[in-house]
């Protein structure tokens, strides 16, 4: 397999990038990693590590993060993320990953990789972290703001199957982000999507509410992007003020350092609970290949674990799957 990573997107690119995918590299003799950027700019950062399957595919421009998506991808036909886009499309990468403009990689996943027949919308569906470690497959958490009922309907028909295909979850488990979990609560929007998911061919418990999330009331969340996004922001901005403040209060004097010396390993395992890098990205399902978004702020072991995760999507045939549930094909 051939999995295409755009080196010249995320804050610490391309350093960090180049560095996880030469670890990919090292570890995963089967797969060719391809760097796409600018060529200068990504071998001294290789320091000679190029192994037989680590490849350069030069891309002379680059997208920043606040550039306007659907200008940037029209204009910047030679950026490093349009060219790995284009790889997926011709068949010359199994998969893209990037960590660069989020918005720019969802539209170069509509206008360059393409939908999916039958898809009317595309989900960006991260990993959330839960009590239990199993974590919770959300979508959409952004890639749409607006949504109709059928959208949330193939939202979790591209979910359960994702966990399946590439977490090995039998019956995975869906259930509908609300303001409570009787079937009536909700919007239009949220009591309409409900009958749909009720009558699907998946396991549908019901509407969950967003306190229920990290208990992992449920193995796939279904939710418009306008919601799930400010779920997502919450979950991240109270993670961040909770560890914040323990650092705190386990600075403030000699006995509150001893007594972080003592609770560190569980402070460690905490963290990591919460912690991105593990997950690698959240894939943009309903594009016609496998794309992957990295966080913004992706290091190595980030880019790493990115590419971990496409292998196993790709082993498990996730976007055949999806075209076989969605269009018959």
């Amino acid at each position: 397999m051939r999995i295409a990573i755009d080196a010249m997107g995320g804050d610490h690119a391309p350093a960090e990038i180049v560095k996880g995918a030469v670890q990919a590299a090292a570890e995963w003799k089967d797969t060719v990693i391809v760097l796409v950027g600018h060529r200068e700019r990504l071998e001294p950062h290789l320091d000679g590590q190029m192994d037989a399957n680590l490849e350069i595919r030069h891309a002379s421009e680059q997208i920043g993060p606040d550039e306007e998506p659907v200008r940037a991808v029209r204009r910047k036909k030679d950026s490093s993320m349009v060219v790995a886009g284009k790889m997926v499309r011709e068949g010359e990468a199994d998969a893209m990953i990037s960590a660069g403009n989020t918005g720019a990689l969802m539209t170069t996943g509509l206008l360059v990789v393409g939908r999916i027949e039958g898809i009317e919308r595309p989900g960006l569906a991260p990993m959330l972290p839960t009590a239990d470690n199993q974590g919770m497959l959300a979508l959409d958490l952004g890639a749409n703001m607006d949504a109709k009922p059928e959208h949330l309907l193939q939202y979790a028909l591209m979910g359960s199957i994702y966990r399946s295909s590439v977490h090995g979850i039998a019956k995975p488990r869906v259930g509908l982000l609300n303001v409570g979990t009787e079937a009536a609560k909700g919007n239009e929007l949220t009591k309409a999507a409900y009958e749909l998911l009720e009558q699907a061919p998946i396991h549908f418990v019901g509407n969950v509410e967003s306190r229920d999330v990290l208990q992992r009331a449920c193995d796939v969340l279904v939710c418009d992007g306008f919601a799930g996004n400010i779920l997502l922001k919450a979950m991240e901005g109270t993670a961040s003020m909770v560890m914040g403040a323990l650092k705190e209060e386990f600075t403030r004097n000699w006995r509150t350092k001893l007594a972080a010396a003592i609770m560190m390993p569980g402070l460690r395992g905490l963290r990591a609970k919460m912690d991105y890098k593990e997950h690698g990205g959240a894939p943009l399902l309903g594009v016609n290949g496998l794309v992957i978004k990295g966080h913004g702020s992706s290091d190595a072991r980030a880019v790493k674990n990115a590419v971990r995760q496409a292998r196993i999507a790709l082993q498990g045939q996730l976007i055949r799957s999806i075209k076989a549930e969605i269009s018959g094909k």
